[in-house]
């Protein structure tokens, strides 16, 4: 056998006793045949450094540190989960979709939700390509050496059936429980801060710079998702294609269960619910999918979730406290929020002396008093949160908590939001306020201007050297150097950060303008949809309701925005600075110019997104949903419930064939 049919012969053996140890936990050699298999791998490739290919399990762990993860866009978004923690919303989940599904049987899809950190891994012809963190639904940051060290991620794949051209991979990163007590015990020893949480150690671990401590950490993966973008597999429902990640050689959960009708549903979520502690790892919940994947492309998504799935939250374990006092934070719209201070107690593995009080109401529906003991919880084992007052702990002499009627911050009386619960301090000056539009404007989702945390942003604001983000880019080398802790490097290095932001995207402005309702998705539907912030800004609630995502509330939010003088103000300061104002893309005329097009099905020669860019570089609009607002229907193969409601609507339905030669 010559050297490069020895080496794919042990490339393929080595990945298969990986996924019988790592994955089914079957090892079928001893771990000294391993070793002597590895070895030889390692010996030949050493004799041939010309044969060793990416996939080669000698190049698992790279021994060059990463200096940076670059952020990478999702080729399709990661949407969050909508959840509950009630049964009786499970219920309410199942009744909306009866209601859109109408007569159509459905079932449903069970799974342990897993506490980690998800990722999306892209395959091309078989061979691992890239990995990227969640981030925020949108891009995330790319860690592909790190994820390479998992040994149950497989760096290329072998099927008899052959596998799809592009395909991505989303799943689950977590440490299970014995490796977490594993690491924490070596952190102990080397005297650094203990891990909270196994979730936390995960997140720790992936945005690590080494890969040799990556590998030494020792990660877990579970998939739960495969999305073919070349439309080979042809799977229509849930269940099928996790069977073919399985013979793909991913690691999939065993535990996931399909169930005919909500009450089954339930009874998974109370059997796991009881059981979660005896499994190896942890799990915070239960996901809860529609099997049919035609079903799911008919129910379509908000800007934020799915509606054809959510997850069932376990309730976490409350802990007893005495609440000190209550004090209130000013956010950078004037919401002000109760927080409450606390003795600091131990919960879910953390210490806490805050918890979050929501809002007025609920200090007076709770009748939370300041010395009360309270029961605090956490929320998604995240946020912690009063959930009650031990009343007969209370002191006889304790009175009502006193709502306040002006903003401790800057002393103007405060307003009821209609329709809210929430306290809003109405002075746009107030300082709270405006540090907290300049931090939220400077943040790395938003213009991402590095160096500008909020102590610079606290000292600019107290030496009256900026009231909003537009002054910002009015900032002179000398004001800086003369401030308290700030150099001449430290001054220059922040004045070219500054610089560097005009030419962030459209949708990175758009989000860091601070509009309420408008998160970094809506931001990115919009900028794509105008096109620049002159178009965005002229625009009514009627044609803001149009965007992908943005719903009533929403445009009408835009648009009470754009009409406070204080808000223009800035945008014309960020105008005369230079920022960015259009969104840069590729234009080849404006044949499609003020069309609507829906995309369905798989095209010939093209991908959905390539089909997108191609319409929106002619002057042309897409959106995910059919409606009279619709102009044509692009259909591929396999087009589903999208193509039959064209139909009844009337709206006209091309193939790829037609569009081109709309392009001429």
């Amino acid at each position: 056998m010559d050297p490069e049919q020895e080496l794919t012969a042990l490339r393929r053996q080595i990945q298969h006793h990986d996924y019988c140890y790592y994955v089914l936990a079957q090892p079928e050699i001893s771990d000294f045949e391993y070793d002597q298999l590895y070895r030889r791998l390692e010996k030949i490739e050493h004799a041939h450094p010309h044969l060793v290919t990416p996939d080669s399990p000698t190049q698992r762990v790279s021994g060059q540190p990463t200096k940076i993860f670059k952020t990478v866009e999702h080729r399709s978004p990661m949407l969050s989960l909508s959840n509950t923690y009630s049964e009786e919303e499970l219920v309410d989940f199942d009744r909306r979709i009866r209601s859109l599904l109408g007569d159509d049987v459905y079932e449903y899809v069970t799974e342990l939700k897993i506490d980690g950190i998800a990722i999306s891994l892209l395959y091309e012809a078989g061979l691992f390509i890239r990995g990227v963190t969640r981030g925020d639904g949108v891009s995330g940051d790319e860690v592909t050496t790190n994820l390479r060290t998992i040994r149950s991620l497989p760096l290329r794949i072998y099927h008899a059936g052959g596998v799809p051209d592009t395909m991505e991979i989303r799943g689950e990163v977590f440490l299970d429980r014995k490796t977490f007590e594993r690491v924490n015990a070596q952190r102990y020893q080397n005297e650094e801060p203990l891990f909270a949480n196994p979730r936390n150690s995960a997140a720790g671990t992936m945005k690590l710079q080494d890969a040799r401590v990556v590998d030494e950490r020792g990660l877990s993966l579970f998939c739960y998702q495969m999305i073919d973008y070349s439309g080979k597999t042809g799977s229509r429902r849930h269940l099928d294609s996790l069977d073919l990640l399985r013979a793909y050689g991913f690691p999939v959960n065993p535990f996931t269960q399909a169930c005919k009708t909500i009450d089954d549903v339930i009874k998974y979520c109370r059997q796991w619910e009881s059981k979660r502690q005896d499994l190896p790892y942890e799990i915070d919940g239960v996901v809860i999918k529609l099997d049919d994947l035609s079903q799911r492309d008919k129910l379509g998504s908000t800007a934020k979730s799915p509606r054809w799935a959510i997850a069932y939250k376990f309730r976490p374990g409350q802990v007893q406290t005495r609440l000190r006092r209550i004090i209130w934070q000013v956010g950078r719209t004037g919401t002000v929020t109760p927080v409450a201070e606390l003795d600091p107690v131990q919960l879910a593995g953390t210490t806490v002396s805050r918890a979050t009080l929501h809002n007025p109401d609920e200090i007076e529906r709770k009748d939370i008093r300041e010395g009360d003991t309270v029961f605090i919880e956490k929320g998604g084992d995240i946020i912690p949160k009063v959930v009650g007052v031990q009343i007969d702990l209370r002191d006889r002499n304790s009175l009502p908590y006193f709502i306040p009627g002006e903003c401790p911050v800057c002393g103007t009386k405060l307003k009821r939001i209609p329709d809210e619960a929430a306290l809003k301090c109405p002075n746009f000056n107030c300082p709270m306020q405006v540090k907290r539009r300049i931090g939220h404007y400077a943040s790395r989702a938003a213009m991402d201007i590095e160096g500008l945390g909020e102590a610079i942003i606290e000292l600019l604001v107290q030496n009256g050297l900026i009231q909003d983000a537009g002054d910002l880019y009015a900032l002179k080398q000398e004001q800086l150097e003369g401030l308290e802790g700030m150099g001449k490097v430290s001054a220059s290095n922040l004045l070219k950060a500054i610089a560097i932001s005009k030419e962030q995207t459209l949708n990175r402005l758009i989000f860091a303008l601070g509009i309420p309702y408008i998160g970094a998705t809506a931001a990115r539907n919009l900028a794509a949809h105008f096109g620049d912030l002159d178009t965005f800004m002229k625009t009514d609630v009627t044609d803001l309701e149009a965007v992908e995502g943005v719903g009533t509330k929403m445009a009408e939010s835009i648009v009470q925005f754009f009409r406070q003088k204080e808000n223009l103000l800035v945008i014309r300061k960020l105008q005369e600075a230079g920022v960015r104002f259009r969104q840069e893309q590729q234009t080849e005329g404006d044949r499609l110019k003020d069309m609507v097009f829906v995309i369905t099905g798989t095209l010939p020669s093209m991908s959905r997104e390539e089909a997108q860019e191609l319409i929106r570089r002619y002057g042309g609009k897409v959106v995910s949903a059919v409606s009279n607002r619709t102009d044509y229907v692009v259909a591929g193969e396999k087009a589903g419930s999208k193509l039959d409601k064209a139909r009844k609507l009337g709206v006209a339905v091309i193939d790829e064939a037609n569009l081109l030669s709309m392009l001429g």
